[in-house]
């Protein structure tokens, strides 16, 4: 028997890099193109893009940039940070494969000593997940305003208890994550419709996946930011929701959760 086990990178206990995220990454550097990559790796295409958006989100720069034009609707480049990032990964790995062989030289497993070492790996379902930076933090008798700055410059509110800002120890310019479920996230066409939702924040429709009942759309909402939403295939269609067009995500600050 051996140690064996893949380098993986986190932040506020979300995963951004892993040995798969690496392979696609290099492979979009190579071919400089999301489709292709996800085949040559291999990973679906839905799934390539969704590790994407994830990697974007939770880094503090974007990795990947989206390019116009060209067959297949353009194609990808990874930036000067992302290649930073697959540069360390690559050392980073092969010094944590030297350890992982030495444990395994000096460890008896004849002494039952791996049924004590165990670790939890819990990852939360909620599908947005964006990286920011505590820009307020306004307190009443229970409840806390927490407004967290993201990378595209917009700001998105949080209302939790008192007592979890506490528990969290949450202070103006702490780095946060906003987590909240994509199919809490409504999206209207209209620029000017009055709403007591706290966020409204105003996006360009990157994708949209449709489904029989559900579809997905994701909305760029600047900086290669992305918030993604679980509307009805018919609200897309009496909506008239194409590819390109701009649309205002809502979410209501109560179903905005925050992790440090």
């Amino acid at each position: 028997m051996e140690f064996l086990s893949s380098l993986t990178l986190s932040k506020n206990d979300q995963i951004i890099f892993l040995e798969k995220r690496i392979e696609l990454l290099k492979k979009i550097e190579e071919v400089g193109s999301i489709s292709k990559a996800a085949a040559l790796v291999p990973m679906s295409y839905k799934s390539a893009w969704d590790a994407i958006d994830a990697i974007n989100n939770l880094c503090s720069k974007p990795v990947v940039i989206k390019e116009t034009g060209g067959t297949g609707g353009g194609g990808a480049k990874i930036t000067p940070y992302g290649k930073n990032f697959i540069q360390t990964y690559s050392l980073l790995q092969k010094e944590h494969e030297k350890f992982l062989s030495q444990i395994t030289k000096i460890t008896d497993f004849n002494t039952g000593i791996l049924k004590s070492i165990q670790r939890l790996n819990m990852q939360i379902s909620a599908r947005n997940q964006i990286q920011g930076i505590v820009e307020f933090l306004q307190k009443d008798r229970i409840n806390a305003s927490v407004g967290v700055k993201l990378k595209s410059g917009k700001t998105i509110v949080s209302v939790i208890t008192n007592d979890a800002t506490d528990s969290l120890g949450l202070k103006i310019g702490d780095d946060v994550v906003a987590i909240f479920k994509s199919s809490n996230v409504l999206v209207t066409t209209q620029d000017s419709l009055k709403i007591s939702a706290r966020n409204a924040i105003n996006g360009v429709v990157d994708k949209i996946i449709k489904g029989n009942i559900n579809s997905e759309l994701i909305i760029d909402i600047g900086n290669n930011e992305k918030i993604t939403s679980i509307i009805t295939t018919n609200a897309i269609t009496e909506l008239n929701i194409n590819l390109g067009d701009t649309i205002t995500a809502i979410i209501k600050s109560s179903d905005v959760m925050i992790g440090i």
